[in-house]
């Protein structure tokens, strides 16, 4: 046995009926869900019980990755969308075309984050519009939360869903 097929043996390529695909799926939610906007959000909670300090460095914290996003979206935002469009629309081919079951799961897990990509950009340029602070700042930041927990569970179900439907449909071929 050459190495290659020791490591493809080692890790199962189907990933559906792979035990990290669904580790990586948990924890890729699981942070994205933490991190609003590059803002932990233990700290937004923590302003709104505390105020003062706590505060301030929230507000500063949120200033310089909502004028991170929008600096790298101005600058390379059409090529960063063309790329995110090529990629994506190259993994439907390979997964739902070519039946690559490893390119599935990597769609289910790169479509669902773009989602996410584009509600930070919104939500970057809704702070920037509107110059959120204090209150206005911790509703919106907690609304983003909400959505990134919307797009998540649906893409749990989703991908869960289509894992086990390609489960059975291997486990009835093999049979």
């Amino acid at each position: 046995m050459n190495w290659h097929q020791t490591i493809f043996e080692l890790i199962d390529m189907r990933s559906f009926s792979n035990l990290w695909f669904w580790i990586v799926l948990a924890v890729m939610w699981s942070t994205a869900s933490h991190w609003v906007l590059g803002v932990p959000f233990d700290m937004v909670a923590r302003a709104r019980k505390t105020g003062g300090q706590i505060e301030q460095d929230l507000e500063d914290l949120v200033r310089i990755n909502v004028n991170r996003f929008l600096y790298i979206a101005r600058l390379s935002g059409l090529w960063l969308l063309g790329m995110v469009c090529f990629v994506l629309t190259t993994l439907v081919l390979l997964g739902w075309v070519y039946d690559i079951e490893f390119a599935q799961a990597v769609f289910l897990l790169a479509f669902p984050m773009s989602l996410v990509g584009a509600l930070n950009l919104s939500t970057a340029r809704l702070i920037e519009r509107d110059e959120l602070s204090g209150e206005g700042l911790r509703r919106r930041l907690t609304r983003h939360r909400t959505y990134t927990q919307a797009i998540g569970m649906l893409s749990i179900f989703v991908t869960a869903m289509w894992g086990m439907y390609q489960n059975l449909a291997i486990g009835a071929l093999g049979s």
